[in-house]
């Protein structure tokens, strides 16, 4: 029997180490948990200097995962992600020698600064938790979390992501920058502050996939899945969108939310939940049509537009 009380108590031991370290952020830190018990991965949006390293570090040490960088530049290769078979000449024979996707937690720097070709190495990772390399299908470790961060403002040098890379990614955020009272919080802890390396590990791996078996376990209302479809639906049938948003991106939707619900320590869903994550699951996987880019609107604003006009589910 899967105890909730405690996999909650765990996730919000989880959610307080990274709080120590990453100030004002908890939105996005809990939205980074909801992806990684869901098994999904993250695009995350912005620019330098806000904490995304921090953020993916400090979650990393709290589950006691391994954690791996790859700094995406122009030069990288696939071998470079996936890695590589040497030949030793002592026993004539190639040895695979892993590459940073072989790990629990990767951090993809700067994502759209390298090729299209290495890019897709990070594909069949994403979806399928392994990589071929020699011909050779490679199990990566479970559980395995992709983190991947691009920055919105220099495009000089990088290659745009295509939509079948995006619908990898179960959530796209942004933390932004802090407030004022945060920023003087972080002035004040400069001195104080718990550095990563003292950050404890204070939930197991074995735990962690318990934790990602029972989102499976929460319960989802019909009612609450007509509304899930129901707002996937009108994706596909808005003026604004050419192209909506896939079946896969449905089940991803319903995961999420069942995630969302077991990290706020319920084994059962609400309209809510649907609400909070929407924007997040399905802004990015949507295509707008040219003229709607030309005038200005976003994916965000017509996710708004469709929450508006799609009615709440409510139990009578």
């Amino acid at each position: 029997m899967i105890q909730l009380d405690h996999i909650n108590n765990k996730l919000n031991q989880v959610l307080e180490n990274i709080d120590h370290i990453v100030i004002g952020k908890r939105q996005v830190s809990t939205l980074s948990l909801v992806a990684l018990l869901a098994e999904g991965h993250i695009l995350l949006e912005d620019v330098p200097g806000v904490g995304k390293t921090m953020l993916v570090k400090a979650l990393a040490k709290s589950i006691d995962a391994e954690f791996k960088r790859i700094q995406f530049t122009p030069d990288l290769l696939p071998s470079d992600v996936t890695g590589v078979s040497i030949y030793s000449p002592k026993d004539m024979e190639f040895h695979f020698r892993p590459g940073p996707i072989m790990s629990h937690i990767v951090l993809a720097d700067e994502i759209n600064r390298t090729s299209p070709k290495t890019q897709s190495a990070l594909l069949e990772a994403m979806a399928e938790h392994h990589v071929t390399t020699d011909g050779i299908t490679r199990e990566i470790p479970a559980p395995f979390f992709v983190m991947a961060t691009q920055n919105p403002v220099d495009f000089d040098g990088t290659y745009h992501l295509p939509e079948a890379q995006l619908d990898r990614f179960l959530f796209k955020l942004s933390m932004g920058y802090p407030t004022q009272e945060e920023e003087l919080q972080i002035l004040n802890g400069v001195s104080t502050q718990i550095n990563l390396e003292d950050v404890k590990p204070v939930m197991s791996i074995p735990e962690l996939v318990q934790a990602q078996k029972a989102v499976s376990s929460i319960y989802v209302d019909d009612a609450i899945k007509h509304y899930i479809i129901e707002i996937i639906r009108k994706t596909r049938s808005h003026p604004h969108v050419s192209l909506g948003i896939s079946p896969r991106g449905t089940v991803s939707f319903m995961k999420a939310v069942q995630a969302y619900a077991l990290v706020k320590g319920r084994d059962y869903c609400l309209p809510d939940d649907v609400q909070e994550l929407a924007s997040y699951v399905c802004a990015h996987r949507l295509t707008l049509r040219p003229d709607t880019q030309y005038s200005g609107l976003t994916a965000g604003d017509v996710m708004k537009q469709i929450m508006a006009d799609t009615k709440v589910p409510v139990k009578r």
